[in-house]
């Protein structure tokens, strides 16, 4: 396919795989950029002498585009930065933060920016900033979310009527259909985060993996809204986070609750009781383990065939 998002990054579908903390190493964004998608290189989990090696493992394994995704609000964002620039990385995922603060630095290194937002005025806020594209991500989102607790299916059309840069749709996706619906709503592309933490290349645990696939609907929830939201699958941790915000627990009483390392406990080491565990509520369509390119392939080949029943109308 071609349009505003496969020419802007070079790619051959309109599929990008998260950058997930804990889950998105080397190994997976490079098989998703070799499949024919972007890949991702999740930073936010990664010290910046780890980021490096997992940039020159991905150099090493694809000659195809690939991304690294930055969370701004986290420690040693300069040098991550600045190593992103020293390595050439292509493309650069900017979230949880304010996008002027490292964007125009990024373009000027020669950099294509895209900025994650959760509501149209934060879409405009990266629009006004420089970035090349936005993705939307919506309520349905594994991970950290926004404060808005906006759908996919709302968040869509109101930001693709209010920017001119290109959209790209999260939150929800992990089928072709769902590809489908998000480019209906004005999107001309889509992150996919939750099918690709249960790729085979995947850095998440194996037994992380398999609760994701044993998940169904109404087992991951919004938690932690007081420090930033972030969605969770049901497990003793979650329950204790659930139990505390019942009973009117503040900042300081969550911020103790959370403590440090719970999401590396979890999704890292597979620790299923008291890890954090992250993932979206497209967890429960999930069934099974596969390669990062069967699970691109699959979204794809249903894109296009779901697409033809739809013009048949």
């Amino acid at each position: 396919m071609l349009n505003r998002v496969t020419s802007l990054f070079n790619i051959q579908y309109p599929i990008i795989q998260a950058g997930m903390v804990w889950c998105s190493g080397w190994k997976l964004a490079s098989a998703v950029s070799n499949a024919g998608g972007l890949g991702i290189i999740g930073a936010g989990s990664m010290y910046p002498d780890v980021l490096r090696t997992h940039i020159r493992k991905c150099k090493g394994s694809t000659s195809f585009p690939f991304a690294v995704n930055v969370p701004l609000m986290y420690p040693n964002v300069e040098e991550i930065m600045n190593i992103i620039v020293e390595e050439k990385v292509p493309i650069v995922f900017t979230s949880a933060g304010n996008p002027a603060s490292w964007t125009s630095f990024l373009k000027a290194n020669g950099l294509i920016v895209v900025h994650v937002i959760a509501s149209t005025r934060f879409a405009l806020k990266a629009q006004d900033a420089g970035a090349d594209a936005i993705v939307a991500e919506g309520f349905e989102a594994g991970g950290h979310n926004g404060r808005e607790e906006t759908t996919t299916f709302c968040l869509i059309p109101l930001v693709s009527e209010a920017v001119k840069i290109p959209v790209i749709a999260a939150g929800g996706i992990g089928s072709g259909k769902s590809m489908l619906a998000a480019f209906a709503l004005g999107a001309e592309g889509v992150q996919v985060g939750s099918a690709f933490a249960v790729a085979a290349e995947s850095s998440a645990h194996s037994a992380f993996k398999e609760q994701i696939i044993k998940a169904r609907e109404g087992d991951t929830l919004l938690r932690l809204k007081k420090l930033a939201p972030v969605r969770l699958l049901r497990n003793p941790f979650a329950d204790a986070v659930a139990e505390a915000e019942a009973q009117g627990a503040g900042v300081e009483v969550l911020t103790e609750l959370l403590g440090r390392g719970r999401a590396k406990l979890g999704m890292f080491e597979g620790d299923l009781e008291r890890g954090e565990l992250e993932i979206g509520q497209v967890s429960a369509m999930l069934r099974e383990i596969r390669p990062a390119r069967e699970i691109l392939n699959d979204i794809w080949s249903q894109f296009q065939s779901e697409k033809e029943k739809l013009t048949r109308l």
